[in-house]
C-alpha cells in the first residue's frame, strides 16, 4: 500500500501551480497556503487561530495567508509572504506542488489556495499581531468522517448551525473547512460531503 503522502501528491499531480495576478476590482483578491508536513505515513496540515483582538474573523481557525499587495509579483508570492509574516515559515522551506481552484468567501472575495510541502518539526511561531496560535492536525483525523460534526456559530450578521471538525478544542469550519474538504476530495477521493442545516442563510453577505 502506498504511503499517505505519496497518495496525496499523486492525487494533486493534474493540478498546475498557477501564478496569476489578481483581477482588478473593488474586492481585491487573497491567497492562502495549505502547508503539509513531509511525514510520509502521517502528514499534518498547518492551521492558525486568528487573534481575539482582531476586528474581523477574530478567534477563527484559518490557513496562513492574506490579501494581495502591490509589491507581490503574483498570488503565490502573496501566499508565501503572508505565511512567513504570520507563522515564520520561510519561502525557501516550502515546496509548492499545486494550486486549487479559486473559492469565494461569504463576502464574495476570491481566494486562491496553494498546497505546499514543508519539512516536519519546523519551529513555527504565531505572530501575536495577527494570531493567537499555530497548530497542526493529522490528515488522518479529517479522513475519519466520524470526526465531522455540526455546531452552532454566531457572528455580527449570522447565527447558524454549520459543519465543522473539532480538534483539541479548535473548531475548523466555514471557508477553511470548504478549502480543506476540496483538498481532501481532490487528493484522496475522501468523499467529504459538507452538510449545511441552515443552507438558505449561507449566501454572500449583502452588507
Amino acid at each position: 500500500m502506498k504511503q499517505l503522502l505519496s497518495l496525496i501528491t499523486e492525487g494533486l499531480s493534474p493540478l498546475l501551480v498557477e501564478r496569476p495576478l489578481p483581477v482588478d476590482d473593488d474586492l481585491g483578491e487573497a491567497a492562502i497556503l495549505l502547508a503539509l508536513t513531509k511525514d510520509v505515513e502521517n502528514p499534518r496540515i498547518i492551521l492558525t487561530k486568528r487573534a481575539e483582538h482582531l476586528n474581523s474573523h477574530r478567534g477563527e481557525v484559518a490557513f496562513p495567508g492574506g490579501k494581495w499587495e502591490s509589491g507581490d509579483r503574483d498570488l503565490l508570492a502573496t501566499a508565501l509572504r503572508e505565511t512567513e509574516e504570520e507563522i515564520g515559515l520561510p519561502e525557501t522551506h516550502v515546496e509548492v506542488i499545486a494550486s486549487l481552484p479559486v473559492n469565494y468567501t461569504r463576502h464574495s472575495m476570491r481566494v486562491r489556495s496553494y498546497v505546499g510541502l514543508i519539512p516536519a518539526n519546523l519551529p513555527l511561531k504565531a505572530n501575536p499581531d495577527e494570531l493567537d496560535t499555530v497548530f497542526d492536525v493529522p490528515v488522518k483525523y479529517f479522513l475519519d468522517q466520524s470526526n465531522l460534526t455540526v455546531d452552532h456559530f454566531t457572528g455580527p450578521d449570522y447565527s447558524l448551525n454549520m459543519p465543522c471538525y473539532i480538534y483539541q478544542g479548535y473548531r475548523i469550519w466555514g471557508f477553511s473547512l470548504v478549502v480543506l474538504a476540496d483538498f481532501l476530495n481532490r487528493s484522496l477521493n475522501a468523499g467529504i460531503d459538507l452538510h449545511y442545516p441552515d443552507r438558505d442563510n449561507l449566501g454572500p453577505s449583502k452588507h
